[in-house]
């Protein structure tokens, strides 16, 4: 048996004005996901348990068959494993974001999704500047970076996401806590550094947005997972261009497939995607493709450019892949969203996300296409969302989750 698992990150939605009340996932021509949908089934699954965030790491620990709850100790941890960074005990991780900040607010949560180049000479510089014997900087792929905080397990400090405050002052979402005081010291320190920064002037003669500050957000101590082979006894990978993803793959034993031009934006080469995912089905038993565009354009508010990115995940990714998986006989396919990004809010919320599974051992019913709408009137209902995992494998079959 051969499985896949296609994530559009974020792709569901609710309905738009501009689409006549059609969510994007409606208005986009998803031959293929419908197709899923129409002989296979559909449902809905909480992915996102009752107190934790609606993220995306949270999020994907559950699609992986990982109890949130029971493992999850913060962003930050995750992408420290993607980067093969060690933690000691008693480290602390944060993830460290290049943001653009104007007039007080967060203008930018990706400094104009400034280039891995730039920000690696950027982080360098911080390194250099603000890192100590405890304090410890690593640059990672674009904006996306790490800082280490050695002694600091017990730190009591609450932070925010800076893609949740696009627009916002941020004032009211810097670091907050007993043990505040030392992140605030270091972000403010940033500004001081950043903002004459020869590539930030540069960056503002193009008229492109500087990475002027650093926010830190994400924290988390270190995680260990179980093995996903000796938990199901099926071998994987994973394909993303996103950190905390790969720190979670690396984290249960997967191999991660890497895609030339896979860059986690808009502008990610879909068709290599597919190619690569469509290859790696001869080598594992289930492979695990992850497209951050859909996400970004939500954060964006573009609400073309998601209608464009589910197309394209459609048609590159989930198309070959199907195709490629009716070569082996026996297979499953799922696609999902691992959470909603409304477009209207910019950020995550934890609505319970659409998915449609097909292949060997499922049986259509209802005959209807890949939407919101209709996955919430579909067949089943996984209220943990990490159940989902053993029913995909199972084939509907999981005598936890709950039919309808």
């Amino acid at each position: 048996m051969k499985y896949a698992i296609i994530v559009p990150d974020g792709m569901a939605d609710f309905p738009q004005e501009e689409l006549g009340g059609k969510t994007p996932i409606e208005a986009a021509y998803t031959p293929n996901m419908d197709r899923i949908a129409r002989e296979g089934k559909l449902g809905i699954a909480h992915t996102i348990p009752e107190g934790l965030s609606p993220g995306s790491d949270v999020a994907n620990l559950s699609l992986l068959g990982y109890d949130p709850l029971k493992y999850y100790t913060g962003r930050a941890p995750l992408e420290v494993a993607a980067a093969g960074l060690e933690m000691l005990p008693g480290d602390l991780a944060f993830r460290c974001n290049l943001v653009t900040v104007a007039d007080e607010k967060m203008a930018d949560y990706s400094a104009g999704h400034i280039s891995s180049k730039e920000a690696r000479a950027l982080m360098d510089f911080i390194s250099q500047e603000l890192g100590s014997e405890r304090i410890h900087f690593h640059p990672g792929k674009s904006y996306r970076n790490i800082m280490l905080l050695a002694e600091a397990e017990d730190m009591q400090v609450a932070t925010t996401p800076p893609h949740d405050i696009i627009g916002e002052p941020i004032k009211k979402h810097l670091p907050k806590g007993k043990d505040a005081r030392r992140l605030l010291e270091l972000m403010q320190r940033s500004r001081e550094l950043l903002e004459d920064h020869e590539i930030n002037r540069v960056r503002v003669d193009l008229q492109e947005n500087p990475a002027n500050m650093i926010w830190l957000w994400g924290q988390g101590k270190r995680v260990e997972l179980p093995s996903f082979e000796a938990k199901y006894g099926i071998k994987g990978a994973a394909i993303t261009a996103v950190d905390l993803v790969a720190g979670i793959a690396r984290l249960i034993g997967w191999d991660l497939i890497d895609v030339p031009g896979a860059t986690g934006y808009l502008d990610t080469d879909y068709a290599a995607k597919g190619k690569y995912a469509s290859r790696g089905l001869a080598d594992y038993d289930l492979v695990y493709v992850h497209i951050e565009a859909p996400d970004e354009a939500s954060h964006e508010a573009d609400l073309w450019g998601k209608i464009k990115a589910i197309e394209q995940v459609d048609k590159e990714i989930t198309g070959p892949v199907l195709e490629r998986l009716k070569e082996f006989g026996e297979f499953r396919i799922m696609v999902l969203s691992d959470h909603y990004t409304p477009l209207s809010k910019r950020t995550h919320v934890a609505e319970p996300v659409p998915f449609a599974i097909y292949g060997s051992g499922i049986e259509g019913v209802k005959q209807t296409p890949f939407t919101e709408a209709e996955a919430k009137q579909g067949e089943y209902r996984i209220d943990k969302g990490y159940e989902l995992m053993e029913y995909f494998l199972k084939g509907g079959r999981a005598s936890r989750s709950q039919e309808k």
